[in-house]
Formats: C-alpha cells, sequence, structure tokens
C-alpha cells in the first residue's frame, strides 16, 4: 500500500491516504469527505441513501462535495466523480451487500476506513429493531471482514455517547462502564465496540472508537433537535419540550467534530502504547460543555428572532437526563481543542437553514 509523504509550506508533513468514508452522504461522513478530499486524500465514499428521512438533504450535501446527481437520483452501484475534487469518487452500496463490498476493497485497497454508516436514531430503534440490526451490526461485520482481508492498515469508526445509558456519573468517562444501555441503538453501539475489541486482538488491526456527542450544524440530520425545532419556530408551530426542558446535551458544531476525526485518522493507535497490547481506542468526541435544553432553545429563537410556542411533555422512552463528555484523553492523545461557541455554532446553522443551500426550506 501506497503513501506519499508531502511537505505542506508551514513545513508541516503528512501523508496521501486512499481513505473509504462510509455514511458519506450522511451529516458527518458527507464534511468529513470534503475535508479530507479538500487536504488532497484520495476518498471514496459510499452511502446507501436511504429514505429514513428526506433524500433531498443527503443529495444536498453530496453536491456539496461536488457530486452531482440530476433529478437527486444515483442507481444502486453507480460511481460518481466530484466535479470539485477529482481525488473524490462516490458510489452508492449498502454495507449489507456483501459481495460488493468485498469487491470493493479488493480492488481499490484502501490504507484507511472511517465507518460512519449506520442506522442512526435513539427514538426510531424502538419501533424499527431490525434496521439497527442489519446496518449497525450486520454493516459493521461486513466491514471488519473486509478490513482483515484486504490490508486495511486502520479502522476508524463511530460510536455514541449513547453507550453511557443509565450512568449518573458526570463527565461521561471512557473509564466508565458501559454495560446498561437504555436503547437498542445504544446497545447496537456498545456491540460495535466489542466486536472492533476483538479484531484488534486477534488479527492487530488497529481501531479507534469516537463516542460522538450531539452534534449540530448546517446540513444536520431532520429528525434532531435544532432542525426541528427551528422548523417549527419558523412556522410559528409550537415544539416539544420532553422532561419538561429539564435535560442538557454536549452540543459540539459540526466542523469540531470533524477536525476531531482527522485528527484520530492520523493518529494510529500502536499496540505497544495500548492496554495489554491491542492497538484498540475509544474516544469521547464532544465540547465538554453541557448546555441546558433551555437555554439551546432561547439560542436559536434569539438567532431566529421568534420566540418559540413550547409544549411541555414527559421524559421519552429510550432518552436519557444528560450528557457530557469528558475528551480529556482525546485532548492529549490526539491534540483535540472544540473552539465554536454555542452562540457561533447556532449563528452558522441559522444562517444555513434559511439559505438557499437547504433544500428542505
Amino acid at each position: 500500500m501506497i503513501r506519499v509523504s508531502l511537505r505542506s509550506d508551514n513545513n508541516y508533513t503528512f501523508n496521501i491516504m486512499k481513505i473509504l468514508v462510509t455514511g458519506a452522504a450522511g451529516f458527518i461522513g458527507s464534511r468529513l469527505a470534503w475535508t479530507l478530499s479538500r487536504r488532497g486524500d484520495e476518498v471514496v465514499g459510499i452511502d446507501n441513501i436511504n429514505d429514513y428521512y428526506d433524500v433531498r438533504l443527503k443529495y444536498g450535501r453530496l453536491a456539496e462535495c461536488g457530486v452531482k446527481s440530476p433529478g437527486n437520483s444515483i442507481p444502486d452501484g453507480k460511481t460518481v466523480i466530484s466535479a470539485t475534487f477529482p481525488n473524490y469518487r462516490f458510489i452508492r452500496m449498502d454495507l449489507t451487500d456483501r459481495a460488493s463490498l468485498n469487491s470493493l476493497f479488493e480492488s481499490e485497497k484502501f490504507c484507511v476506513v472511517v465507518n460512519l454508516a449506520a442506522q442512526a436514531g435513539v427514538r426510531y430503534s424502538i419501533t424499527n429493531p431490525y434496521a439497527y440490526l442489519d446496518s449497525n451490526l450486520v454493516g459493521f461485520m461486513n466491514i471488519l471482514e473486509c478490513c482483515r482481508h484486504h490490508g486495511v492498515e486502520y479502522l476508524v469508526y463511530a460510536s455514541s455517547s449513547s453507550v453511557y445509558g443509565m450512568n449518573d456519573k458526570v463527565p461521561f468517562s471512557e473509564d466508565d462502564r458501559v454495560d446498561n444501555p437504555v436503547s437498542l441503538y445504544a446497545a447496537t453501539k456498545k456491540a460495535n465496540e466489542l466486536m472492533a475489541h476483538s479484531y484488534s486482538k486477534l488479527y492487530g488491526l488497529p481501531t479507534t472508537g469516537l463516542r460522538f456527542f450531539t452534534v449540530y450544524g448546517p446540513w444536520g440530520r431532520p429528525d434532531m433537535a435544532p432542525m426541528l425545532f427551528a422548523t417549527a419556530i419558523s412556522k410559528g408551530d409550537p415544539i416539544k419540550v420532553f422532561n419538561h426542558g429539564n435535560l442538557s446535551r454536549d452540543f459540539t458544531y459540526i466542523d469540531d467534530i470533524v477536525q476531531g476525526t482527522v485528527q484520530v485518522i492520523d493518529h494510529r493507535p500502536e499496540a505497544e502504547v495500548c492496554n495489554n497490547g491491542v492497538p484498540y481506542k475509544v474516544y469521547n468526541i464532544g465540547c465538554s460543555s453541557p448546555v441546558k435544553l433551555m437555554d439551546f432553545i432561547s439560542e436559536i429563537e434569539n438567532a431566529l428572532g421568534i420566540e418559540a410556542k413550547k409544549t411541555f411533555l414527559p421524559m421519552q422512552q429510550g432518552d436519557v437526563l444528560r450528557t457530557y463528555a469528558d475528551t480529556s484523553h482525546l485532548e492529549k492523545e490526539v491534540g483535540y481543542h472544540p473552539s465554536t461557541t454555542l452562540h457561533d455554532g447556532i449563528s452558522k446553522f441559522i444562517e444555513w437553514f434559511r439559505s438557499d443551500l437547504n433544500p428542505l426550506k
């Protein structure tokens, strides 16, 4: 596997790598693919573009990366080369298609794989459990096997803050026990961490799991609070405020999340410095500054210039009271330092939300 070392104007040395990004039409995946392509890596993105939410948003994200799709339609198996980044190719593909995935790995010889494809959503897992087994377990198993058999040097994958479940100790630390999930989604993410550890131990495959905390920003998912709130408030509709507003979340801006992910890609775990000689890491990646839900709503109200009509409701099944990331390990080991304030992040989100870039406007 060939990697070419380059030296930039500021004398910082990095390697051009061939990187697979799964979930490349997703919120984090599309921005990561854009960032890696922009810095010069050879990037292949795959996504099944399912209809869990409005596909116009997914095709819009792809278009931001230069992947044009007339009529918002890319057939299964179709490869589209980015008009913006000639080093970026997108292929519509499902992780559960084992044969196609294996052929892709065999032909491309990836150096690094970043697996962000997953069936998302805690609440959706209550009513659609099998979607999570297929994507989050079968799909992840296929990724692990392809990495093992095709010489992949490093796997980075998405875990979730939801693995902390009923943990009432804050901030959440990677050293905390995470065996009390409150949703099937959380259980599948914990299973991913265990599966990755077994492959790191058995086959020496370096793996890093990222426990993402609440990510927000332009191009965010329409089923997440920022988009739900902004849409309802703009229309004059009431917003649902669960647990009567007594919730807090470690909201983290998308660019900070992506920068941290890139830093992790560039810092592969070495067996010699990992527990029990296994090249395996799991990191929290958040802002380490939880925000009360009512304060978050106030920021959106101020940015829109509209006061929200609020319907206060009890706690939702599968939800947790608070999330709060201890990011000290990620800061110390890879240099992660989120810098976007909530005020600035919400301002950028609302600017995009109101712009013509928002396909759901």
